[in-house]
């Protein structure tokens, strides 16, 4: 397992990362996400031993690393996975799986189990995007690491590509019950992949908890912006009561929450339906066309609250509408 006990990194006299503190399960997939700048690239690169760290300590079975103790890359038995690929040019597929093993099961094993076997002979300037990185995935896998660390690894593929790839990562990461951190600017990415996801901000996280958590109960409103599309509606909750009183009429038993009087409702586009009405409280401002589903926003209390819906609920612009709270979930509130 590892763990991360009060890690602080510093360039300079800037302090980049503060008090950090997670550990990592046995085949745990943790994804790191957070805004240009928050740290986490240089979290993998401390992980890696390749920049030092100002205090604290990283711990695994076979070393401990701190700001007076150091540990080299090469000590640490640590598998990187890049968004640049990072292949030898001149070797073939099976070269690079293989390199500097002196025992091939390992890169047969990961050239069958990724697709590779009718591109082994050849070299990489005849992949394509996602074939390079089944083959630096291959090449990490063969190399049995303790723990991997993937840096953005799917941010120069196209849109289509990267929904099955993040899958087949995924995949090869359980079968090979090695545990991983994956850093990624994609939420989508981070929601559906990871068993837990770390948020960071400026250095500090935020969140750490399973996605369902992360996304449904964020623990303030940066999370919540930062992982989907947000609604923050203007509420009531009835004192001594625990009744939420909404701009949309809504009411609801409250789980969980000590506060009381004026509060913000946070609700998802999807939280919420939306149909035609003449006297609707509402008024739709503009809409969007996704495909399988439309992204309403629609005028309501001063405010632009934002409702998806399915493809063919099809609405005009100035149109008055009535807004309903559908979800069965609890809701998360915000002291005002």
């Amino acid at each position: 397992m590892l763990t991360i006990n009060n890690l602080s990194i510093n360039y300079g006299h800037t302090s980049v990362v503060e008090n950090l503190n997670l550990a990592l399960g046995a085949d745990e997939i943790l994804m790191l996400v957070g805004p240009t700048g928050c740290g986490k690239s240089t979290i993998l690169k401390a992980l890696a031993g390749l920049i030092p760290i100002a205090a604290g300590e990283i711990s695994h079975q076979h070393w401990q690393a701190t700001f007076k103790q150091r540990v080299a890359p090469e000590k640490r038995n640590v598998g990187m996975v890049f968004q640049d690929f990072a292949l030898f040019p001149h070797l073939t597929v099976a070269e690079n799986i293989a390199f500097r093993l002196t025992n091939h099961s390992q890169a047969e094993r990961w050239i069958d189990t990724l697709g590779l076997q009718a591109f082994r002979d050849v070299k990489p300037s005849r992949l394509s995007g996602g074939q390079k990185q089944r083959v630096a995935l291959a090449r990490t896998l063969a190399h049995q690491p303790a723990f991997i660390l993937l840096d953005e690894p799917l941010s120069n593929l196209d849109a289509a590509l990267k929904d099955d790839l993040r899958w087949e990562i995924r995949s090869a990461l359980k079968a090979a019950g090695i545990p991983a951190i994956w850093v990624t600017h994609d939420q989508e990415e981070a929601l559906s992949v990871g068993d837990r996801i770390g948020v960071l901000r400026a250095g500090k996280l935020e969140q750490i908890d399973v996605p369902e958590r992360c996304y449904n109960q964020p623990v303030n409103r940066f999370v919540a912006r930062f992982l989907g599309e947000t609604n923050f509606i203007s509420a009531e909750i009835a004192s001594g009561k625990n009744l939420i009183v909404s701009d949309v009429g809504f009411e609801q038993v409250v789980e969980h929450s000590q506060l009381s009087g004026q509060v913000d409702l946070l609700l998802r586009p999807e939280d919420l339906a939306i149909q035609a009405d003449e006297l609707g409280k509402g008024k739709i401002y503009s809409m969007r066309y996704e495909g399988s589903s439309r992204l309403y926003q629609v005028e309501l209390a001063d405010k632009l609250v934002k409702v998806r819906t399915r493809h063919d609920v099809n609405l005009r612009q100035g149109q008055a509408v009535r807004l309903a709270i559908t979800t069965t979930r609890p809701v998360t509130v915000f002291e005002r």
